[in-house]
């Protein structure tokens, strides 16, 4: 089980890794931001469950309540939502692998590994932290009154600015329903324990 979940994350990385499918998911700056870097981040989150076992001791020590873990993720992934990282990503091979490594790696590994040390409460405020957060970002791309990226040009910039926000109220809807329909267990359950 733990090597299949290894295998379809390392399938689902090359397959994204394959020239077409890269074109299509960057040729949109919408597409970019709010499908490839989820699907880059979660190859980290699926692979994370069966490395568990290989993590050194050290380090899940060190990763205390999950929060040096969460740190590092929120810093990969913010790093990729700037514009001129995704000019980078697009205009350099090397920056390019850089974002496909560094995404699934110091992103999605460290947050799945993490995410089960941390308190609910730490994981209610990280989620609630995370939302307004991405609605921000999405307002900043309306608001900038000049074109961010060489490669997308102003109305693709417009577009993923309300992406990012429409989806940052979907999840905000979700997470609302989902506390009132007293089902916030998965998202918020007490964690269990250091490793």
């Amino acid at each position: 089980m733990s090597e299949g979940r290894l295998l379809a994350a390392a399938g689902f990385w090359v397959v994204l890794w394959l020239p077409p499918v890269r074109s299509a998911l960057e040729s949109d700056m919408a597409v970019h931001m709010a499908v490839q870097l989820p699907l880059l981040i979660a190859i980290g989150v699926l692979a994370a469950p069966p490395l568990r076992r290989f993590e050194p001791r050290l380090l899940a020590d060190a990763d205390w309540l999950g929060i040096p873990g969460l740190v590092l993720a929120a810093f990969a992934t913010s790093l990729w939502m700037l514009p001129r990282m995704l000019d980078q990503a697009l205009a350099d091979p090397l920056a390019e692998l850089g974002k496909f490594l560094s995404l699934p790696l110091l992103g999605g590994l460290p947050l799945g590994l993490s995410w089960r040390r941390m308190p609910g409460l730490g994981r209610a405020f990280v989620w609630a932290n995370f939302i307004p957060k991405l609605g921000a970002v999405g307002g900043l791309y309306l608001a900038a009154p000049t074109r961010l990226c060489a490669y997308y040009g102003v109305d693709q910039q417009a577009e993923a600015g309300w992406t990012l926000i429409t989806v940052a109220a979907a999840l905000g809807l979700v997470s609302f329903v989902a506390v009132f329909a007293g089902r916030p267990r998965a998202m918020f359950a007490p964690h269990d324990g250091p490793a």
